[in-house]
């Protein structure tokens, strides 16, 4: 009885990674903006049981106070075309994944200015639930379909734990790498202190792709810092 159980708990798994896929198709040539930008960035925010909201309001205002910082602005204006389009998804478990932040290109100190406020003051709309990291992966990777033309494709995500919900985190990884996204990691260690190797191993992908810790939320905005700079420069800088 107990393997019959367990087969059909692979079996609804496998069946949820296949649903899972038929939303991550080609990226299609055509963008429903008429320029391009050097960067397209995801930034999925964990808002599930284990982020408190005064976590979830470190995060928001960490990337808030990063957009506001001179090394990000400076990091915008170093690109080919000195902008980027940036969109911000708040995920739990495999059924809760919301845009909060709609795909919005980033030119110039003000525009950056601009979007740190918004960051600060969006509210969370997701509370509890489990960590489907695998999901996650999936709804963000579709968002690329709706953005601007971008050099590059880059999902950022801020976790502070291991998936627990859904279909397995890895496949999906894969798969979504293989449509030309690079997934990096801002992994929390309050409550995995190997969260960095995890996500090294099962999350992150693609070219340039890296994994950033913070011991905890305390150290949440001077990590975004350095992880936004990283990701808006490009492979290569360290």
């Amino acid at each position: 009885m107990a393997a019959g159980r367990g087969f059909r708990h692979v079996a609804c798994w496998l069946m949820g990674l296949a649903v899972s896929f038929c939303f991550l198709l080609p990226l299609p040539a055509g963008r429903a903006y008429d320029h391009e930008v050097d960067l397209a960035l995801v930034l999925a925010i964990d808002c599930s049981f284990s982020v408190d909201s005064r976590e979830y309001d470190v995060q928001m205002r960490g990337l808030g106070e990063a957009f506001m910082n001179e090394a990000v602005k400076r990091a915008i204006a170093q690109g080919l075309r000195r902008r980027i389009a940036v969109a911000v998804v708040q995920w739990s478990d495999d059924r809760n994944q919301k845009i909060v932040v709609p795909w919005t290109v980033v030119s110039g100190d003000a525009g950056a200015d601009e979007l740190g406020e918004v960051f600060i003051n969006t509210r969370r709309q997701l509370t509890g639930g489990g960590t489907s990291l695998s999901t996650a992966l999936v709804f963000s990777a579709s968002l690329f379909a709706a953005a601007p033309t971008a050099g590059r494709l880059v999902i950022d995500v801020s976790t502070d734990g291991r998936n627990n919900s859904g279909p397995p985190v890895a496949p999906v990884r894969d798969h979504v790498v293989a449509q030309g996204v690079t997934i990096n990691g801002l992994t929390i260690l309050n409550e995995w202190p190997t969260l960095d190797t995890y996500f090294e191993n099962n999350a992150a992908g693609g070219p340039g792709h890296f994994v950033i810790p913070a011991n905890d939320y305390d150290a949440y905005a001077e990590a975004i810092l350095r992880k936004l700079v990283r990701e808006i420069t490009g492979p290569g800088i360290t």
